[in-house]
């Protein structure tokens, strides 16, 4: 039994005693002021601030100065000539701060920590501060202010008056505790100084705790001291121009919190669904779409983009057989699993804008690329963007559908930012689904998706086309912008294909099999992909081998911290 209230005892003492010991707390806080002639005050704090063992670089000191009167009116008093020292006059390093209508006094050295008793003498002049009544004039002054999180182990005050009045025409009373009580724990004396002037001076007769402070009232007669008053204080806020800035500030809230959600909504029922087409979706269709002028077929790349208003690798991937087939690239299997792409003398003559961006980019002034050692991301970008304004231009689109989702990622991103969630989920349910085609790009969508119901059908009647390795071929793009290609591929697997000449595999597999070209080609379009996208590791963070190479304080670690 002894032994428990033993270890009860010093875990007591380690949980409470020690930590009386290390608190920090204020010794002595006194406050000089002189009251001038001309109706300023000179004040001078002494603060005996004692940090006990804790390490902190130096204290803080806010004084408010805007006072209110009765009435709710503000006004604000004026501070100046600020200076702090320690009690040998050397002085101290602070930094002065507006802000919540107060002055804030951050005193210390942040490149130094200190411990144990230190003083603090801050001196400052105000004007305002007196009050002017038609029978006298008063100085009320919170001296040591509520808002210390610190004990104040004892206050005392020191008020000079400019001349010599007698005592019997002063009066005066003090008050201790937190904000808005009465009690008055604090004496009031008055000494005659060699001048014969009076000094008052007011003690606390028990210490101060946590947000409790000394407040005085000194009032003395008429004409001692010249009138300042302070100036009336108006907040931005309470002037006409932040009242129309507030006013505009609501209209804004207003639009955007709520108006704005229900607008977005409303526009895409009015202006972002698809027109209707007078050509539906049917079971079979042999061709791919024509432009609405007719003149040409739609390619892989644009019927990709109608399906789902995006342009995507599958849709670039399409394009590079596509351009194949035409005769401007060929593809090349040297080494097991190491895919070329080769550019061809042909004359570009029928090239799209982005066709030509792509084989301009990719190539520059080589003629043909490993795609295991190319990086081609910047390069893909363009070739989308082309595409994009090539969909527009064609008169599928009225506009750019991705410059619109655009518009809608960034009200997404700044709908969680400013915790606008109703315009949040009217961005993410409307908002991205916003981009539309015209009539003729929901018809061109329409006779795509009859091509890809033929494309993954699996009837392998082919009958009615003659020349089977044509068809095969030239159908091959919009499979793989369908992902149908495996289908597409086994229709022909024992219909008498031979290799396409604009590719060449490493390895033999002898008689030539529709099935087996495609997975090879599916490789080269996997190691496109792979020189198309971006080298990031699975969280996102970019290889120090990439291309934009490594450095000194890249990756991870490093930082740093500290404490005030």
């Amino acid at each position: 039994m002894r032994k428990i209230i033993f270890l009860f005892l010093v875990s007591f003492y380690l949980l409470f005693g020690i930590k009386g010991v290390w608190a920090e707390e204020i010794k002595s806080f006194k406050v000089n002021i002189v009251i001038n002639k001309d109706g300023t005050i000179d004040v001078k704090e002494t603060i005996v601030y004692d940090f006990g063992h804790l390490y902190r670089h130096g204290i803080y000191r806010e004084i408010p100065f805007i006072k209110t009167n009765k009435e709710g009116k503000k006004f604000k008093l004026d501070f100046s000539q600020f200076s702090v020292v320690d009690e040998n006059q050397r002085p101290y390093r602070f930094q002065k701060i507006l802000a919540d209508e107060k002055i804030r006094l951050k005193i210390g050295d942040p490149q130094k920590k200190i411990s144990d008793v230190h003083t603090y003498i801050i001196s400052y002049k105000v004007a305002g501060a007196l009050t002017y009544f038609s029978d006298h004039d008063e100085l009320y002054w919170n001296a040591t202010g509520n808002d210390w999180p610190v004990s104040i182990k004892e206050a005392v005050v020191e008020v000079e008056l400019p001349e010599k009045i007698d005592e019997s025409q002063l009066k005066a009373s003090c008050y201790t505790g937190r904000y808005g009580t009465t009690t008055s724990l604090c004496q009031i004396f008055f000494n005659h100084l060699n001048n014969d002037r009076i000094k008052m001076v007011i003690k606390t007769t028990s210490s101060l705790g946590y947000k409790e402070g000394l407040t005085f009232i000194l009032g003395f007669p008429k004409n001692i001291v010249s009138v300042l008053e302070p100036k009336e204080y108006t907040p931005f806020w309470e002037t006409i121009f932040g009242k129309i800035l507030a006013f505009l500030l609501k209209i804004l809230a207003l639009f955007w919190y709520l108006i704005l959600p229900f607008y977005i909504a409303y526009l895409w029922f009015k202006y972002g669904r698809d027109p209707r087409g007078d050509v539906g979706v049917i079971s079979s269709w042999f061709d791919p779409p024509k432009t609405p002028d007719g003149k040409r077929f739609l390619t892989p790349a644009e019927i990709g983009v109608l399906g789902d208003e995006t342009v995507d690798l599958k849709d670039i991937s399409a394009t590079i057989i596509d351009l194949a087939r035409r005769g401007y690239l060929r593809i090349e299997e040297r080494k097991k699993g190491e895919f070329w792409l080769l550019k061809t003398e042909k004359e570009e003559t029928d090239l799209l804008p982005f066709e030509k961006i792509l084989l301009d980019k990719f190539f520059k002034s080589k003629a043909e690329i490993n795609l295991k050692k190319e990086e081609l991301y910047q390069e893909v970008e363009e070739v989308k963007k082309a595409i994009y304004e090539q969909v527009v231009l064609t008169g599928l689109f009225p506009e750019n559908p991705e410059k619109i989702r655009s518009l809608y990622y960034i009200l997404l991103a700044l709908s969680i930012f400013t915790a606008n969630f109703l315009l949040f989920f009217s961005s993410l349910i409307f908002g991205l689904r916003m981009p539309r085609k015209t009539k003729a790009g929901v018809e061109a969508k329409n006779i795509a998706f009859s091509l890809r119901n033929f494309l993954k059908s699996q009837e392998r009647q082919l009958t009615f086309q003659a020349d089977k390795q044509m068809l095969f071929e030239r159908l091959l793009p919009y499979a793989i912008v369908f992902g149908v290609e495996k289908i597409w591929a086994k229709r022909f697997e024992n219909l008498g294909i031979v290799p396409p000449s604009w590719y060449q595999s490493y390895s033999s597999k002898g008689t030539f099999n529709s099935v087996y070209f495609v997975n090879d080609l599916n490789s080269s379009i996997s190691s496109f992909k792979q020189a198309a996208t971006p080298t990031t590791s699975s969280s996102g963070f970019s290889s120090g081998f990439s291309s934009g190479g490594g450095f000194s304080g890249g990756g991870g670690g490093g930082g740093g911290g500290g404490s005030w």
